[in-house]
């Protein structure tokens, strides 16, 4: 039998998800991705910054400005997920991106960028990844079936941490020996490389049903909305992802402002140094599927996320000299909670949601928790400026600390692992309140 195809055998045992062909590609794909991710999100802010002399304000309105599509058209955007083909979609968001993101360089070179720019480029980019995070979610199913989906994410988590472990440092370098918009050029590449390797995927989507099709647009957005508002377990997760991502992304608003004016670093040390978040990513991803087997997956989510979250509390400690090993540790830790918690709550979707429901289910919860990423963004930038930097992290960083303690309020607390297939009262419950909606 053919290994690649996931059938028994010594090489599947050994490979596990990598023996399967379409894996490695999606693999290589999403991990190429990443790597141009964690390049953009530390030379962004550094061409407003060194090239434009921007302050705190205009560095989170460019955060915002990438995040704010999933505000806008998140919701739409999952329902309308549910009636096409996933990997045409994300191959055109591949292209698009790249192509945006090509056009800051060159302008750049012909001295002709402006900050509006900048800004319509966040925009562009983030609503296509609005489309393509939305497709890629609903897409992992197609390409790993129910026993392999916790080790696929796992890998596909681990990959993308490990590729924005070079990123930040590769932005950093680049910066320093080139200029910050030289970073981009090379984030233009990798989502090419996405694209490649999504062409060369063989996986069959399954066809939709007939009524699905035509079922109205505000019809199939209520049914997402329902659905997670309704089930005890997303709930919990969605409030709990709408409130650290706020905080999260408010201290990162300032935080390369603060390490480049407050702390007194160069651009080469602020990339290498926000790697630490990056690589507590990898561990993370890596321990996820250990965590589930030793505590269990709700139980080992809770108790990371109130053993890490906390740590959050050393990045404003920051000084130069010994005091950035404060930034590097705290970064680590919650990168790594961030991490498992990315791991056990993606596999846990994918598992629980029926496969017809999965997109409008991701588009729900992705668009509250994103929802509030522009939010903290713009937070972070204006506290930067009225209150300083330091300050500024402090107040977002008090806010991740005890993060923890709204998935402590929910159902996991109370039990070892999370439901592998959403109740069955609850599910028939659910259906019977949606038919008589229709």
């Amino acid at each position: 039998m053919d290994p690649t195809n996931g059938t028994p055998g010594r090489p599947r045992r050994r490979r596990g998800v990598f023996a399967r062909r379409d894996f490695r590609l999606l693999w290589t794909g999403e991990t190429a991705s990443g790597l141009g991710n964690g390049v953009t999100a530390v030379a962004l802010p550094l061409v407003a910054v060194e090239e434009m002399d921007a302050g705190s304000t205009a560095v989170g309105l460019l955060a915002a400005a990438v995040w704010a599509p999933w505000l806008l058209v998140g919701l739409p955007v999952g329902a309308w997920v549910d009636r096409r083909r996933k990997r045409p979609l994300m191959i055109a968001c591949d292209t698009l991106s790249a192509a945006v993101l090509a056009s800051v360089p060159l302008t750049a070179w012909l001295g002709a960028l402006t900050f509006p720019h900048l800004l319509a480029a966040a925009l562009v980019c983030g609503t296509a990844a609005v489309c393509f995070d939305t497709a890629y979610h609903s897409y992992v199913p197609v390409v790993l079936d129910g026993r392999d989906l916790a080790e696929g994410n796992a890998r596909l988590q681990g990959g993308e941490a490990a590729a924005r472990v070079a990123g930040p440092g590769t932005a950093g370098l680049l910066a320093q020996a080139f200029g910050a918009v030289a970073a981009l050029a090379a984030d233009a590449l990798t989502f090419l490389v996405s694209a490649l390797c999504l062409r060369g995927i063989g996986a069959v989507e399954p066809d939709r049903a007939p009524e699905e099709e035509r079922a109205p647009l505000r019809r199939r957005i209520g049914e997402g909305l329902r659905f997670v508002g309704r089930d005890r377990y997303l709930r919990t997760m969605v409030v709990w992802g709408a409130v650290v991502n706020m905080a999260l992304t408010g201290y990162q608003a300032v935080q390369v402002v603060f390490l480049v004016r407050t702390v007194g670093l160069e651009p080469a040390a602020v990339g290498l140094l926000l790697t630490g978040g990056s690589a507590g990513g990898i561990v993370g991803a890596l321990a996820a599927p250990a965590v589930g087997r030793r505590f269990g997956t709700a139980r080992g989510l809770l108790l990371l996320q109130a053993a890490t979250a906390p740590f959050a509390l050393l990045l404003p400690m920051t000084t130069a000299g010994p005091g950035l090993l404060l930034f590097a540790t705290g970064a680590f830790l919650v990168g790594t909670g961030v991490s498992v918690a990315n791991v056990v709550v993606g596999g846990f979707r994918q598992a629980y949601c029926p496969p017809h429901m999965l997109g409008r289910v991701v588009a729900t919860v992705m668009a509250v928790n994103h929802s509030t990423i522009p939010l903290g963004s713009l937070l972070g930038g204006v506290l930067g400026d009225a209150v300083g930097y330091r300050l500024a992290m402090w107040i977002m960083t008090c806010v991740v600390a005890p993060s923890w303690l709204v998935l402590a309020l929910g159902p996991m607390r109370r039990e070892r692992d999370l439901p592998r297939a959403r109740e069955p009262e609850q599910a028939r419950a659910g259906a019977e309140r949606d038919r008589a909606r229709g």
